[in-house]
């Protein structure tokens, strides 16, 4: 079968894990039931338990589905320890449901794949080594992808049912009532963690922190908390920003960041009062530099910022520039300790973030998001999951979910290295072209045809040239030339889901 974006995808797990086919970003659900966790009744003086071992014997059994958070990024330690102690006790035949997967975590899932320990896995994304030995056959069961905002509503849903809730926290009281801002390992928002928090059967605290009871501000309360381990050491905040917080010197990005502002200045958005989600790469910082002084220059302030948050964004609360900030996770230090510090800079779960099952969600306000690419095609459709090898290498992250802009920038080179970014046809469709207004390049912006008022305000940027994204296209292929078409078998090793649960595409074992 085909869906409406002109992607086949696998009858028979269709079927069996009944799916449908990708139809429209249109989300019209007039109404939706959601489900509710198990509570095992304590008056929580029980709740302190002296080892991982000793936890996990209490909750973990055969079968179920454990799960993790990702605000430690590569500083995490917690799911390391966790899964050595489930991999030497014999469980078997896991699901593995963390909101993201980092490249610390690789050598110890593919491991436990090996060993039976987990058959199943759910994430919003997956890198490295632990992409390539699932692209390459090996995981028997397909990758089932989501977006930040479709994790939170499958969990809503019981599309997603967590038996056992693995957070790692910086402290937490003997109850469980924790936070992210105090303590060794600081990470900020507990935004992605606290969708588990709420809906897991079981939840099992980690911390390096024991404070004295109760502890407050609370992200996590001792209502929705079953048991409270002390850890030697939970994470290395040093590296949560690593690789993905850098201020770019590189000509190239620069000028994509210049020609973004641009795009968002002499857009009908720009006004006092707008939105805005920029990302955490080198370019997307420039952006938010650029866009201060645009700020500046033009005395207009933006009523929130939103996403995934760094220290560039935080500046402009300071300075009065943004009046709140909407924080679902911090991608540096300097955010996280700006939450602890500014009543302004509002904590968000996943949920209030960007689920489409919701009374309204944050992105449903958004004006203005400048998302990155690894591909676009000519149809606007967008790939951030896999290489040009079709080896999976990244995350459906909250692109989906905020590509629901009113103005949508993908900011992204026309070739990196010897490889277009601009092609006829993405590897993987994670991003529907619809969602998508304006493509920046090093070389110009292509604007989406839909966008008829875009175009008439584009018409005359200066500086700025205007192509189609079929010039662009062809543009890149003159650099670099045609590369050879891919070969996959037919097996299926991953879907894609839409943040409605649909499915936009499937992913195909790379043929060796």
């Amino acid at each position: 079968m085909k869906n409406s974006v002109g992607r086949k995808l696998p009858d028979d797990l269709m079927k069996q894990l009944n799916y449908e086919g990708f139809k429209s970003t249109e989300i019209g659900k007039p109404q939706v039931q959601r489900v509710a966790p198990k509570v095992h009744v304590s008056t929580g003086d029980d709740k302190l338990v002296d080892s991982i071992e000793d936890v996990v014997k209490k909750t973990v059994k055969d079968g179920m589905t454990i799960s993790f958070h990702h605000h430690f990024r590569n500083g995490d330690f917690v799911f390391n320890k966790v899964m050595r102690v489930i991999i030497d006790q014999g469980i078997k035949n896991l699901t593995l449901a963390p909101s993201s997967l980092t490249g610390v975590m690789n050598d110890i899932v593919i491991e436990a794949i090996k060993k039976g320990t987990i058959t199943n896995i759910t994430s919003s994304g997956m890198r490295g080594s632990l992409g390539d030995f699932v692209s390459h056959g090996g995981l028997k069961n397909p990758v089932i992808f989501r977006s930040h905002g479709n994790r939170a509503r499958a969990i809503e849903h019981g599309d997603i049912k967590i038996d056992v809730a693995f957070l790692g926290v910086p402290n937490a009281d003997k109850l469980g009532n924790a936070n992210g801002m105090q303590g060794d390992a600081v990470f900020g928002s507990l935004g992605y963690a606290l969708m588990d928090a709420q809906y897991a059967d079981n939840v099992v605290l980690l911390t390096d922190n024991i404070m004295p009871y109760p502890n407050t501000p609370a992200s996590i309360k001792q209502t929705q908390v079953d048991y409270v381990v002390k850890v030697d050491k939970v994470g290395d905040p040093d590296k949560i920003g690593s690789g993905a917080t850098r201020f770019t010197k590189d000509p190239k990005e620069l000028k994509i960041a210049a020609m973004v502002n641009d795009v968002i200045v002499h857009s009908p958005y720009f006004k006092d009062g707008f939105s805005f989600q920029t990302g955490s790469g080198g370019a997307a910082l420039a952006v938010t530099r650029y866009l201060r002084q645009a700020m500046i220059d033009n005395q207009i302030k933006a009523s929130f910022a939103l996403g995934g948050i760094t220290k560039p964004t935080t500046d402009l609360l300071e300075e009065g520039l943004v009046r709140r900030v909407m924080d679902v996770q911090d991608f540096d230090k300097g955010a996280a300790a700006s939450m602890h510090t500014n009543p302004n800079q509002q904590e968000i779960d996943a949920s209030w973030y960007a689920d489409p099952d919701n009374k309204g969600a944050m992105v449903d306000q958004l004006d203005i998001v400048i998302l990155s690419a690894l591909e676009i095609d000519t149809d606007f459709n967008v790939n951030v999951m896999t290489g040009s090898d079709g080896v999976i290498r990244g995350a459906v992250g909250g692109h989906q979910d905020a590509a629901t802009a009113k103005l949508t920038i993908i900011s992204a080179p026309l070739v990196r290295g010897r490889i277009a970014t601009v092609v006829p046809k993405v590897t993987t469709n994670v991003t529907p072209g619809d969602s998508v207004d304006v493509l920046v390049t090093e070389y110009g912006i292509a604007i989406n045809p839909k966008r008829k008022d875009l175009q008439k305000a584009f018409a005359n940027l200066p500086g700025v040239p205007v192509y189609t994204i079929e010039e662009l296209q062809q543009m890149a292929e003159k650099k670099v030339g045609k590369p050879k078409p891919l070969e996959f078998t037919d097996r299926t090793v991953a879907l894609v889901e839409y943040r409605d649960g649909s499915i936009i595409d499937a992913i195909n074992e790379v043929k060796d």
